[in-house]
């Protein structure tokens, strides 16, 4: 009984073993989890890359300032009466003349009364205050306002040097008409050009 029990089990065995696969049947692969896999390790590996290839970063440079043009500061003009030429020394006229106010009225103080038509010779007393003498052509000229009353100025007749005084005279003729009447005239010179203050008579004619 024991010899066929045997037997039969080793047949069994046999059949089994005979329809049992060759080979072990291999799971199918999960085509998910695959991707997932090689989808991670193409991302890692750009990191990588990218981690290889990035520049570091330069510390930051300071941007040099530029410095301002140097720029030549003008020199102011020396300016005078535009008909003035300037000699010597800068700042000082070649022409020019002051009086003073205490001496300037050598003849016919102002007021001095007049009849009409009357002839008179008025003198002044000027000084060369500029830098070049007077010489001739230099002479007194209507200034152009007021009344000229016929004025007719008087020649220099002489050399006045830097600093010299000099009396000046004009012979003028009172207006007919009734009035007070005033008269300008100034120093010019060979040019015609007048500088230095105007010079006045003031009569009336009664």
């Amino acid at each position: 009984m024991k010899t066929k029990l045997a037997i039969l089990t080793a047949a069994c065995l046999l059949i089994l073993s005979a329809c049992a696969p060759a080979t072990p049947i291999e799971p199918t692969p999960d085509v998910s989890a695959i991707r997932t896999s090689a989808a991670s390790t193409v991302v890692a590996e750009l990191t990588l890359t990218a981690a290889a290839f990035t520049p570091t970063p330069l510390p930051p440079t300071e941007t040099p300032i530029p410095e301002p043009l140097a720029t030549e500061t003008p020199t102011a003009a020396f300016t005078t009466d535009p008909t003035q030429i300037a000699l010597g020394t800068p700042g000082q006229l070649c022409d020019d003349t002051s009086f003073d106010n205490a001496t300037v009225d050598v003849t016919i103080l102002d007021g001095t009364q007049m009849t009409p038509g009357q002839e008179f010779v008025k003198t002044w007393k000027i000084k060369n205050t500029g830098i070049c003498s007077w010489g001739d052509g230099y002479g007194l000229i209507y200034a152009g306002y007021a009344e000229k009353m016929d004025g007719q100025p008087v020649p220099l007749g002489t050399l006045v040097e830097v600093g010299q005084e000099v009396e000046v005279s004009v012979n003028f003729k009172a207006p007919i008409k009734v009035g007070e009447y005033t008269s300008a005239w100034q120093m010019a010179n060979a040019k015609g050009i007048p500088f230095g203050k105007a010079i006045f008579v003031k009569i009336i004619v009664k």
